[in-house]
């Protein structure tokens, strides 16, 4: 089996990249800011930065497929390299400091492309995540000065911590009545939102979370470091992995009684 620690190595310093780029412009008085024909923003960093890691990755990995949420896809093969150049526009352009740069390298296999590589890059926040398969989730300044992550332990919806983005997905998905009965169920909830909540789940500090409408870029590089942390990630369909344009993460002692709160038959 490849052990995609170079493509690991690579993802970081893309990810140092971008995280220069973003920062840079992160709360600045004359950021460009547009909205997007789905009524959502995008600002200028977020271009500038997947067009910083499209360059690089045209040099360093040229025969490597991209897919970027700014930009689509560009290439073909059976590697492929997913981009969401800043998760969190929204507070990216508020000034809010919890927004990453997600990058994620996906290989074809059965069932379509999987990911095999990882990193979530939050330098507002001065935090970064990242996993190869078959190598475990960490976390840390670099590679060489990293944590191990494991999720959580916690076997009883009563004593789980549960994170969530919004109300109003659920509710526009006629799904609202069983997210509410779930936040009644649980110990603790919070609405953390974007790339965060799936972090924390990786760490075991948060023990389950969900969002109902998503894109493969938002999940690719957490679905990897949640499963390699020993947690699942599924669609609420229950698929394994971030194709299903929705996402449940959790420390897989919960996942059953999340999806059952969650599914469109609640």
């Amino acid at each position: 089996m490849p052990d995609y620690l170079d493509d690991l190595r690579l993802a970081h310093v893309l990810a140092d990249a971008a995280d220069a780029a973003t920062t840079s412009r992160f709360k600045a008085l004359d950021l460009k800011v547009e909205t997007k024909p789905d009524m959502t923003p995008v600002s200028e960093a977020d271009r500038s930065a997947e067009e910083l890691i499209r360059g690089q990755l045209q040099r360093a990995r040229p025969r490597d497929a991209v897919l970027g949420e700014e930009y689509g896809v560009e290439g073909t093969g059976p590697r492929r390299w997913v981009i969401d150049p800043i998760d969190g526009t929204k507070n990216y352009v508020r000034g809010v400091p919890v927004w990453a740069t997600l990058i994620s390298l996906m290989e074809a296999g059965e069932g379509g492309y999987q990911p095999v590589v990882g990193v979530v890059s939050a330098p507002a926040l001065g935090r970064r995540w990242w996993a190869a398969k078959g190598h475990g989730a960490y976390t840390g300044r670099s590679l060489s000065s990293a944590t191990r992550l494991h999720v959580s332990g916690v076997s009883k919806l009563s004593d789980a911590s549960f994170a969530y983005s919004s109300l109003s997905g659920w509710e526009e998905r006629g799904r609202l009545n069983g997210f509410l009965d779930l936040t009644r169920e649980v110990w603790r909830t919070r609405a953390y939102g974007d790339f965060w909540p799936y972090m924390m789940v990786a760490e075991g500090s948060v023990d389950l979370c969900a969002e109902p409408e998503l894109s493969l870029w938002d999940m690719a590089a957490n679905a990897i470091i949640v499963t390699e942390a020993g947690g699942t990630f599924t669609g609420l369909d229950g698929r394994p992995g971030p194709h299903s344009g929705d996402a449940a993460a959790s420390n897989g002692l919960l996942h059953d009684e999340l999806l059952d709160y969650l599914s469109d038959r609640y």
